[in-house]
């Protein structure tokens, strides 16, 4: 049955009230938010993935309609809770795209749920803190909820939060998760079964040479004319910036896309 709008309501996991959106039909496709952003903040690319499936888009701990908990934000928890929101809504495996903060959450998710995972897409993430550009971590050292005063992420938090003057407590706890030493095992990496398309911008907070690093763990990096196309794929986005990578839409829809539609290679 065709919806006129989003399905939207509450899940209780790992004890939150999670807050989410369910909007489309088809295979499944969890999307995962930035930092201080709210669904409204993924902007065209959700309804435009939403033409040809379901995408599932959550707010994450302290993230827009979501409250807070007592609990820090990490990677590993948010994955949690991403899998407890999938499974709270009975989705067997869903392909999963995660942006920034959302990027780091799907990556542990594949980590520590791989059975929920079909296909996996990371834009502008890391699995390490040397992934990231020397000057990323020194503006992170320097945000205040001063900063905020007047943009729209602050804007879209007051609006929508359950708690609108809880933004400072999440700054902190942003600046706490990203200052913290990030140090995933290239292991954890290697043993991620899904295939992944792994996406940045070439003048992302993220270095090329670290996606690249991210491409071969994941399988890529070989000459595809003999050995064959690998399952995991990398896109370097030409004159885009972390939060360019927002405007995007057009080149990314069809790509991501075409990726998660094409045929999942057979287990070597």
């Amino acid at each position: 049955m065709a919806a006129s709008g989003p399905q939207t309501g509450y899940a209780p996991v790992n004890g939150l009230n999670m807050y989410y959106e369910v909007h489309g039909q088809g295979q499944p496709l969890l999307l995962l938010h930035g930092a201080f952003m709210m669904v409204e903040a993924l902007g065209a690319i959700l309804p435009a993935l939403a033409r040809s499936r379901q995408v599932i888009a959550p707010e994450l701990q302290g993230h827009g309609h979501t409250a807070d908990t007592d609990r820090p934000l990490t990677y590993e928890q948010l994955a949690d809770d991403a899998a407890g929101l999938l499974r709270h809504l009975e989705f067997e495996e869903a392909d999963v795209y995660g942006y920034s903060l959302g990027g780091g959450a799907a990556v542990q998710l594949a980590i520590r749920h791989p059975d929920l995972v079909r296909k996996l897409v990371v834009a502008s993430a890391t699995y390490n803190s040397g992934g990231f550009h020397p000057e990323v971590l020194s503006t992170i050292e320097t945000l205040s909820p001063e900063l905020f005063e007047g943009s729209p992420w602050l804007d879209d938090y007051q609006k929508a939060a359950p708690n609108p003057d809880h933004f400072p407590v999440l700054v902190e706890k942003i600046k706490q998760l990203d200052l913290s030493t990030q140090d995933w095992p290239a292991e954890s990496i290697q043993r991620i079964d899904a295939p992944t398309l792994v996406i940045i911008g070439d003048s992302d907070g993220t270095r090329p040479e670290h996606a690249v690093e991210m491409f071969r763990l994941l399988g890529g990096g070989v000459f595809g004319d003999i050995a064959g196309l690998p399952k995991s794929q990398l896109a370097i986005l030409p004159g885009t910036s972390h939060l360019g990578m927002l405007g995007r839409t057009a080149w990314l829809v069809p790509m991501i896309t075409e990726f998660l539609d094409g045929p999942i290679p057979e287990a070597s």
